[in-house]
């Protein structure tokens, strides 16, 4: 069965790569948006602006439980409509990967909050990466990226799954190569950057920063609340907004609204999975024992579409995840250990009626209503990735996974007859 879907895989793989490298009959219709994706307005300058309702109010965002009328933190725009079009376009082109298996989509992918619903990603080799796919919702408000927080801005962020071997697998010299030859890229990239005429990695770089920058999620239920409809959340999730922001859960000191995040690194103590060792996260970004298992606190946003949770996965539910802070202050740190877990996290003791309210809270965080369409076809010509394409990927790593845990089975067996 592996065997088989590995070939399956190959072959939709091989055929497609080699097609796109032929540059046959790749339509010549591409043309890249003149106008702005929705909530961005069109300057005199010809670059996209954000425009929200939080712009209005005065106080920003800052410590502390945070009110819901607040302003929100510097963001990232100002790019042009062509900018954001072709970032679309190469964000869903498997032509980036090595080898033409995967694009930027296979771990963000839009009807799953921008993340994959695995528990850590899956890159080129089949075999799952280090860390889950944080999801990229309101990315544009963000200043440190990835869980360990080594990059600053998402044009170095855009840089780290393009070239790691274990996931897009590509180097910068194929990366260049490949989409220089192919015709519609360089009349699409000659169409956003006007100003060269050949092909640059920084092009590439900020192109997929432009697009990444415009997952706007602010218009959400609970965002009417905030903004003075009361009638748009029911009683039940008032009174775990409640108890979300109450000084005994604590919760919106490290998930501050209207982000639902602080833009900050915690450590929590947070759980591996069964079997894996300590992921010592920001420590290694900072050479700082003191962030010792330290992760980027995540947004909240559409936090219903992006199980599972954790850095590594693993909680599959969101009432899973909001227990464990309820479990007691590092209650899960492995023995030996020694973590200086953030001081917001304490005893809080709630009843298993207010977990659940905050649960119930959570989702009203949702909102796809700005999810940007998914390209039919790309420049490329190879098969847009899609939730169906990924399944096949997902099943082709739990056929790995059970046969190398056969194989270790197998090999404690031998090693046990060997020592009688």
């Amino acid at each position: 069965m592996k065997n088989f879907i590995l070939l399956i895989l190959t072959a939709i793989s091989s055929v497609g790569f080699t097609h796109s490298n032929e540059n046959t009959n790749i339509s010549k219709s591409y043309l890249l948006s003149e106008r702005c994706p929705p909530s961005f307005e069109l300057t005199e300058q010809g670059v996209c602006r954000l425009l929200t309702q939080y712009q209005f109010y005065s106080s920003v965002q800052n410590k502390g439980l945070g009110g819901t009328q607040t302003n929100l933190p510097p963001h990232r725009d100002g790019f042009t409509p062509a900018q954001i079009d072709l970032g679309r376009y190469l964000f869903f082109d498997p032509l980036l990967s090595k080898d033409g298996s995967i694009s930027c989509a296979s771990c963000h992918q839009p009807d799953k909050g921008f993340s994959d619903d695995l528990d850590r990603s899956i890159g080129i080799t089949g075999e799952k990466v280090a860390r889950s796919a944080p999801t990229l919702w309101n990315v544009a408000f963000v200043d440190k990226f990835f869980w360990d927080a080594r990059a600053n801005n998402l044009e170095e962020q855009a840089q780290g799954p393009l070239f790691d071997p274990l996931e897009m697998g590509n180097t910068p010299a194929q990366l260049l190569a490949t989409l220089s030859a192919n015709k519609t890229y360089l009349a699409l990239f000659a169409q956003a950057f006007p100003e060269q005429n050949t092909i640059e990695l920084s092009q590439v770089y900020t192109a997929l920063t432009a697009f990444q920058a415009s997952l706007i999620s602010l218009n959400s239920r609970y965002d009417r609340y905030a903004h003075g409809y009361h009638g748009a959340l029911t009683e039940n999730e008032i009174k775990g907004l409640n108890v979300f922001r109450s000084f005994v859960a604590r919760c919106a000191e490290c998930h501050q609204p209207p982000l639902f995040t602080n833009n900050e690194i915690a450590v929590i103590g947070a759980p591996e999975p069964e079997g894996r060792a300590l992921d010592i996260g920001a420590e290694k970004t900072y050479n700082a024992p003191k962030l010792r298992g330290g992760f980027k606190v995540p947004t909240l946003r559409n936090i219903t579409k992006s199980a599972p949770y954790m850095h590594s996965g693993r909680y599959d539910n969101l009432r899973d995840a909001v227990k464990f802070y309820n479990d007691g202050r590092g209650n899960a740190i492995p023995e030996g250990e020694e973590m200086l877990i953030h001081w917001h996290i304490s005893e809080p003791d709630l009843t298993d009626h207010e977990l659940d309210l905050i649960v119930e809270f959570l989702g009203t965080l949702t909102d796809e209503s700005l999810t940007p369409q998914v390209p039919t076809s790309v420049p490329s010509g190879l098969p847009v990735i899609d939730s169906k394409f990924q399944a096949v990927k997902q099943q082709t790593a739990k056929q790995q996974a059970l046969t190398t845990q056969q194989d270790n089975q197998n090999n404690n067996n031998v090693n046990m007859h060997s020592g009688e």
